[in-house]
């Protein structure tokens, strides 16, 4: 069991995650009862569901809370938005390593079919007008996400963006101050006009216009983290009624795409 938590929860993982989960008491008035199961297991249980794409129910006991105990644990972070601190954290240790790439940065969309319905779901108008959402993305020149959010499949991406851009947090530099804004932004098109008033410079991919040798050349690495976010198989469909708790995954998928970059040069 050790093993397997240590695999999905690492030590270095944990130090970020102690950094910015809310305190709990665990002390009872009345004394007595069960000892609270461990943060570091049910992490290591949350992430194992991300990524498995299993449900609560089939969450296998070695971890040691049951699943009840997780999802409330999830539901707890989640609402104390927990993971957009964690990802806001990891960005900053990378930041400061020089490791995010702000001069060629890009926008994307990905949609998925929503199987239970509930807030932020739409038709999608690509899978014959079935319930579904999407989820949007800015990352760095590297592909690593900035900022994140989620919306009814039904919405044009350009009506995201100025929430999206709005949404990266101030990251440390470096050099100097924290920096929020990409100096280029390579997206589709309709992005432009809000782009030019926050003073931002664009680059639109026209469709069926432009070959792939031109801005295909920098806008695969956004599309590459789409793919990167599928690796977290929750993700493959909306399972969570509750806005907050599939934005909760979708954070979860960032963390640990950051994560892996931070892993990498820690190691070296």
């Amino acid at each position: 069991m050790t093993e397997l938590i240590e695999r999905l929860v690492p030590d270095e993982f944990w130090v970020l995650f102690r950094r910015v989960v809310p305190p709990t008491e665990v002390i009872r008035p009345q004394g007595g009862g069960r000892r609270r199961a461990g943060d570091r297991e049910a992490l290591a249980a949350i992430v194992f569901v991300a990524t498995s794409g299993c449900t609560w129910r089939q969450l296998p006991p070695v971890f040691g809370p049951s699943w009840q105990t997780v999802y409330r644990r999830f539901a707890q972070w989640s609402r104390a938005r927990v993971w957009a601190r964690l990802h806001r954290v990891i960005l900053d240790d990378l930041g400061a390593r020089g490791e995010l790439d702000w001069s060629r940065c890009a926008i994307d969309s990905v949609s998925l079919r929503a199987a239970k319905g509930g807030p932020l779901t739409g038709p999608n108008p690509t899978d014959r007008g079935k319930l579904g959402s999407k989820i949007h993305l800015i990352t760095d020149r590297n592909g690593l996400p900035l900022s994140l959010g989620i919306s009814g499949a039904n919405m044009h991406d350009s009506q995201g963006l100025e929430t999206l851009v709005r949404g990266i947090p101030p990251i440390r530099s470096r050099r100097g101050p924290r920096r929020r804004r990409p100096a280029k932004l390579h997206a589709d098109k309709g992005y432009d006009r809000w782009l030019r008033h926050r003073g931002i410079r664009h680059r639109i991919a026209r469709k069926g216009v432009e070959s792939s040798q031109r801005l295909g050349r920098h806008r695969w690495v956004v599309e590459r983290t789409v793919s990167w976010l599928a690796g977290c198989r929750r993700l493959h469909r909306r399972y969570e009624r509750k806005a907050e708790r599939f934005l909760a995954f979708v954070g979860i998928a960032a963390c640990l795409i950051g994560y892996r970059r931070l892993a990498t040069l820690l190691k070296a």
